[in-house]
């Protein structure tokens, strides 16, 4: 989720769910080392956060986790699924399915330096090593190096001939793979990726493996996240309303705009929160029209939510004058 999940999103999907692991995007090492920008910034509320890591030097992956470790980071994961052609050439994401020692050296390497968990994100292949055994030797030796958790893509990644685009949609899904994995290793905790777009799929595929993540579905969809606390994790139904995530990011945004942020780079990541609802058009369309001027107001997600039930009210207007008739 490059420059997608960034601090701003995940306060705003943290407000959906108390339970929910987030994750950031994938922030490389060389970004963290030698970058002029605070890479690995997040606000307290995020917890439980993950770092997401790209890289593949031992000692630059275990300095900058040590780094995210001081910073308050729940977690380190390794990315070992990303297919865009600029972290092949890095030597990091998915190529590094074909090199599972240098994996293995890095978890090694990481956990001498860190008390919290390191974990693995990676693909069930990558374009001829696309059978079984392939995955079950990555997954054995990346263990042996002290991995216990491994979030794995049900998809392969073709690296010579797929965009990062097409390599989400092309490739098959194989949840079989995944869940034959879990059979195998049972010592290891296994999460599943790829594919899934409810809660009610989340709860079929927790039958055979230990967790569930999702992206692009809960980015495009976010208010999904607000049935996970009590779906999930058996809390009590108590999910928040989109009028209160409104009213609570208009005073995020205002907060961080007073710091300096920009209102768009916040009201970029609601644009979904309306998504299947009347009015949800209009809502992505207020935003986008009125979000991305020059001098945006504070209050961006006021404007758009009275659009949005002005809406609402004529539909239900509308379905009235329907069955009077």
């Amino acid at each position: 989720m490059l420059d997608w999940t960034d601090r701003h999103c995940r306060y705003f999907l943290r407000l959906l769910s108390k339970h929910t692991v987030l994750y950031t995007e994938m922030v490389t090492t060389g970004a963290i080392i030698h970058g002029k920008g605070d890479y690995l910034g997040y606000n307290n509320e995020e917890h439980p956060v993950v770092l997401q890591l790209g890289g593949s030097d031992p000692k630059a992956m275990a300095h900058c986790a040590s780094i995210a470790q001081d910073r308050g980071y729940d977690e380190v994961n390794i990315n070992v699924g990303c297919p865009s052609d600029r972290v092949k050439n890095g030597s990091f994401g998915a190529c590094l399915m074909a090199m599972p020692d240098t994996v293995a050296e890095c978890v090694v390497a990481m956990q001498s330096e860190l008390t919290i968990p390191v974990t693995v994100k990676c693909r069930i292949g990558i374009d001829d090593m696309d059978d079984y055994e392939g995955l079950s030797r990555f997954v054995s030796l990346v263990a042996e190096g002290g991995c216990e958790h491994f979030i794995v893509h049900a998809r392969k990644a073709w690296l010579q001939g797929l965009s990062p685009k097409e390599n989400r949609d092309i490739p098959p899904l194989n949840y079989q793979r995944v869940y034959d994995l879990k059979k195998e290793f049972s010592q290891l905790k296994i999460s599943i990726n790829g594919g899934i777009n409810t809660l009610e799929d989340s709860n079929k595929h927790l039958q055979s493996i230990d967790g569930v993540m999702m992206g692009r579905e809960v980015y495009s969809n976010p208010y999904i996240l607000s049935k996970v606390d009590s779906l999930i994790y058996g809390e009590s139904e108590n999910a928040i309303s989109r009028e209160q995530v409104v009213l609570l990011m208009t005073a995020y945004i205002k907060e961080q705009v007073a710091q300096g942020s920009r209102v768009w780079h916040i009201a970029r990541h609601v644009l979904g929160l309306f998504q299947g609802q009347a009015g949800g058009r209009i809502w992505r369309r207020y935003l986008s029209q009125h979000g991305t001027q020059k001098d945006v107001s504070t209050d961006l997600l006021l404007h758009a939510y009275e659009e949005v039930l002005a809406a609402q009210a004529k539909a239900r207007d509308f379905q009235a004058s329907k069955i009077e008739s």
